[in-house]
């Protein structure tokens, strides 16, 4: 998928949130998408790091959750914070596959012309986000994928 458009999608909104999530929402500015469920111990382990981010403003992360119950997903992201732009409710899991997703989480690096620049497997730590995400989004940002 890495260099792939993104594939097309569209689901709504996590139960609770205003805003879904689709493949045209990936384009025009660099983002994250990452994938993540309410029963995901890891997810709970990235999930401070991803609501700093957020707090940072450094890059719009959209939530993609994977195989939820609704209620389950908009009580977790109530009870620890949503530090997602957009989510989009993966209830079948159907879209995740058409990303590739093997497992949650997963976090994609999505250029502003909304193809895949880089996958993230496993739950995010400070380390890969400063030392593999962050200056990613910094060099798509200035036009460089490499």
């Amino acid at each position: 998928m890495i260099s792939q458009p993104a594939p097309a999608f569209d689901l709504p909104p996590v139960q609770g949130r205003q805003l879904g999530l689709k493949t045209n929402d990936l384009k025009g500015a660099v983002s994250l998408v990452n994938v993540f469920a309410s029963w995901c111990v890891a997810c709970r382990a990235e999930h401070p790091l991803l609501m700093r981010l957020a707090e940072e403003g450094q890059v719009p992360i959209h939530g993609l959750n994977y195989k939820d119950q609704p209620q389950d997903a908009a009580d977790w992201l109530d009870r620890l914070g949503d530090p997602y732009t957009r989510t989009g409710a993966d209830i079948s899991g159907r879209v995740a596959i058409d990303w590739g997703v093997y497992g949650v989480p997963e976090t994609f690096v999505v250029g502003s012309d909304g193809r895949i620049a880089h996958k993230h497997i496993g739950p995010i730590d400070e380390k890969a986000l400063q030392e593999e995400i962050l200056p990613l989004v910094r060099r798509l940002r200035q036009g460089v994928s490499k």
